[in-house]
């Protein structure tokens, strides 16, 4: 089993320690922003002239595997074949899995405005195809308040479950704030998003269930109520924005703090100037052994070392800037 399968065991027969908190690598934009989300080419000294090709996006995913830290790396399929071709998991404990639908919400194309509509729901990757290489996949859902498009993106999940049981297929759920306003307030949103949630799984049978969920982190209260509303479904982060390398550290601590398992994180790390140290002093903070502010003055000394270029001054990547986070 790799160490997915061995810590989500821990987890549900409640034998859960910090060293088993599940750090995820999201290397999915290409599923939906497109070209410009890859990130910037690193030149000498960290400087950044042109967004990354897709062969150096590659080479940035293969090393975050070849570091095995991270338990779970997540990419388009068409990425996972090229690094599957290349043996990249090959002698590791990460597990490879895809994004398995592209909702519109995540359609941020430059000059496009999809993502001003409530989400629709849309997958482009074939599990029958990709099973070769994976058998685990992140679905998503965004539950706007619209009943036209919630039901139908429910109805798209139910479509997805059959399919994914077809083919031997496991999945993560991924459950994204609403993307439009449709009369909630910003209180009501994390409980809007709970209830949702819930309501969600509830006629689910154990077979159908997904193996965790990856949400908005919105503030202690609303992530210790689903936490601990069930057991038996584990509770994730996402990472959202890219925000300062505080903000990075701070989210894996309150999160662990508040009862999330896992944390998947995208912009965080693939924006980040080292991100082999980003994932390196996130296992740190997530296992305790560093305070988040100590991890930050280890990541600029790390980049000092390798002669890198901060994007921010060390006085200001210390600070705090995500409001949720300021919250706790």
């Amino acid at each position: 089993m790799v160490r997915l399968d061995n810590k989500l065991a821990r987890i549900r027969g409640g034998l859960y320690q910090r060293s088993d908190f599940i750090i995820a690598d999201a290397k999915d934009p290409d599923m939906g922003p497109g070209l410009h989300a890859v990130g910037p080419a690193r030149g000498a000294g960290g400087a950044t002239t042109r967004f990354a090709t897709r062969a150096e996006f590659l080479d940035s995913i293969a090393a975050v595997i070849k570091q095995d830290v991270v338990d779970i790396m997540l990419t388009s399929a068409s990425n996972l074949e090229q690094l599957a071709k290349r043996k990249a998991f090959a002698g590791t404990g990460v597990k490879p899995a895809i994004r398995a639908n592209d909702t519109t919400d995540i359609w941020r194309h430059r000059g496009g405005t999809f993502h001003h509509a409530p989400s629709r729901p849309f997958r482009t990757a074939s599990l029958a195809h990709v099973k070769p290489f994976t058998d685990l996949g992140l679905y998503s859902i965004t539950f706007t308040n619209d009943i036209d498009a919630d039901i139908a993106s429910l109805e798209a999940f139910k479509e997805f479950r059959a399919d994914a049981a077809s083919n031997g297929f496991s999945y993560f759920l991924e459950v994204f704030n609403p993307n439009v306003e449709r009369g909630l307030s910003a209180e009501a949103i994390p409980e809007f998003v709970n209830d949702a949630i819930v309501r969600c799984l509830a006629g689910l049978t154990e077979a159908e269930r997904p193996q965790f969920l990856k949400i908005a982190y919105n503030g202690p209260r609303a992530l210790e109520e689903l936490a601990s509303f069930d057991p038996g479904v584990v509770v994730g982060v996402l990472g959202g924005g890219a925000g300062t390398a505080r903000d990075c550290f701070e989210l894996i601590r309150q999160a662990e703090k508040y009862g999330a398992r896992v944390a998947l994180f995208g912009r965080k790390i693939n924006l980040a100037e080292s991100p082999l140290d980003i994932v390196r002093l996130m296992r740190a903070v997530a296992d305790g052994s560093l305070t988040p502010l100590e991890a930050v003055k280890d990541y600029h000394a790390a980049l000092q070392k390798q002669g890198l270029k901060p994007i921010r001054a060390l006085a200001v990547d210390t600070a705090i800037t995500e409001s949720v986070l300021l919250a706790a």
